[in-house]
């Protein structure tokens, strides 16, 4: 196949699948489907083996992140229920004071949003925002811009979050590097964006922006008690603890096979679906049963949180269908020869592919499935460059410019009081900051030779 070829053939596809979620407003699931069918009949593939490509792809990345997935929210749920989260912000409050407030709340936004989605860190965090700036007479977003800042940054650059597996999949990252470099990448994005940004911004909005949100939240929501929630050193200790293991079943790699028996459970337990059970049964104890909360109500909880996955894997599942039909196709290998003869940088054609999908469809899993797809086939054909760079590369364009079209603009804007204008002015800004500096940062990573 010709590289003009394979070219049309990807770019028609990926305007079939924007046509399908924007304009006819179809299930991206859906939408990934029939693109990916009618990728392979276009391509020249017979109709059994365009079906059985689809279903190779999807089985494969389900099989690697499915788990994962299921097993991270179940954690964030008992962080969630059990007033973990709300603990973790009331202490960290008290410990940076009213002068450090901004800087406080982008730690609560990095902390928290290790273990849940953007859209329930935000449904939990917020309001913890608008009773701090209520207790502290802050203005609103003074508060609240830094932790929407940290949530958006944990969810495009580490994991277990689903757009940042799926590319790890993909590009057969290493989890315990990733989360590493990632964290590296995250903190100077998350300063950028949040606290920086927002002394920059607020002082520029009318001063009453937010107020009438806040007045209203205020007279509806009472405090939490103090003495019913989790202490902070375990609620801690609970969040971070599946990072720690897989970072301790990554660095055993360079112990060798001939390792001891310590070494060999260090690596079992640091597989990312071993380290996440063991968090989210640890979560059941420390956030659930030590706190009162009976078997039924613990099994209730993470019986609930499953649900809400079924649209998102399935669609993770159908970008992993997509790539595989570009992969078999040959119109993968045909757009990696193109750009190793135009000498695009791999970084800078991931992080450019995912932000115009950012653009396109609103959704960043999305935005990052679809570039992956792409990219990876680039990966094979001996890239030198570290794929857990690509992985934040693509984590960094898929987060980009905060469009209209992305749930978490209108979201951010009714529970903020805000108008468009003022939400494009804050949060579309800040996601453009956090997918520059990121790219900014893998490139200087990259420089380093890391």
């Amino acid at each position: 196949m010709s590289v003009g070829m394979a070219l049309l053939l990807a770019v028609v596809a990926i305007c079939v699948v924007v046509f399908l979620i924007e304009r006819c407003k179809l299930n991206p699931f859906l939408a990934l489907f029939l693109a990916s069918m009618l990728l392979g009949f276009a391509a020249g593939m017979p109709a059994s083996h365009v079906v059985s490509t689809f279903e190779k792809g999807a089985g494969q990345v389900l099989g690697q992140i499915a788990s994962v997935i299921a097993l991270g929210t179940m954690l964030g749920k008992m962080l969630e229920v059990s007033g973990g989260a709300d603990r973790i912000a009331m202490t960290v409050v008290a410990l940076a004071g009213p002068r450090r407030l901004d800087w406080a709340m982008m730690v609560i936004g990095l902390l928290v949003g290790l273990s849940v989605f953007f859209t329930v860190g935000f449904v939990v965090l917020v309001p913890l925002a608008f009773s701090i700036a209520r207790q502290t007479k802050m203005p609103i977003l003074h508060v609240a811009l830094p932790v929407t800042a940290a949530l958006s940054v944990v969810q495009g650059y580490m994991p277990p979050h689903p757009g940042t597996m799926f590319a790890l999949a993909a590009y057969h990252a290493d989890i315990g590097r990733l989360i590493w470099m990632g964290a590296l990448v995250s903190l100077p994005a998350a300063i950028v964006a949040g606290p920086l940004y927002t002394r920059f911004i607020v002082p520029r909005l009318p001063a009453d922006t937010g107020a009438a949100a806040a007045g209203a939240h205020g007279a509806n929501t009472p405090p939490r008690d103090p003495a019913s929630l989790p202490g902070f050193g375990i609620t801690l200790f609970t969040i971070l603890a599946p990072m720690v293991l897989m970072l301790a079943g990554s660095a055993t790699r360079f112990m060798g096979p001939q390792a001891g028996a310590w070494v060999q459970v260090l690596r079992f337990a640091g597989d990312p679906n071993v380290g996440l059970a063991l968090a989210a049964l640890l979560s059941f104890w420390t956030l659930g049963l030590r706190r009162g909360m009976t078997r039924e109500k613990v099994l209730a909880c993470s019986n609930e949180c499953l649900g809400p996955l079924a649209g998102l894997l399935l669609m993770i599942g159908a970008g992993g269908g997509f790539g595989a039909e570009l992969m078999e196709s040959g119109i993968s290998d045909a757009i990696a020869r193109a750009a190793v003869d135009m000498h695009v940088p791999l970084l800078v054609l991931a992080w450019g592919l995912a932000a115009g999908m950012r653009v396109a469809v609103g959704s960043a899993t999305v935005a990052m499935s679809t570039t992956a797809g792409i990219v990876a086939p680039i990966m094979v054909h001996g890239s030198t460059i570290s794929p857990e760079l690509v992985v934040l590369a693509t984590g960094a364009g898929a987060v980009m410019f905060g469009p209209m079209n992305d749930s978490g603009f209108w979201q951010v804007r009714d529970a903020l009081g805000l108008s468009v204008p003022q939400t494009l002015r804050t949060w579309s800004v800040l996601e453009t900051l956090i997918g520059v500096v990121g790219l900014a940062m893998c490139v200087l990573m990259q420089a380093c030779g890391l």
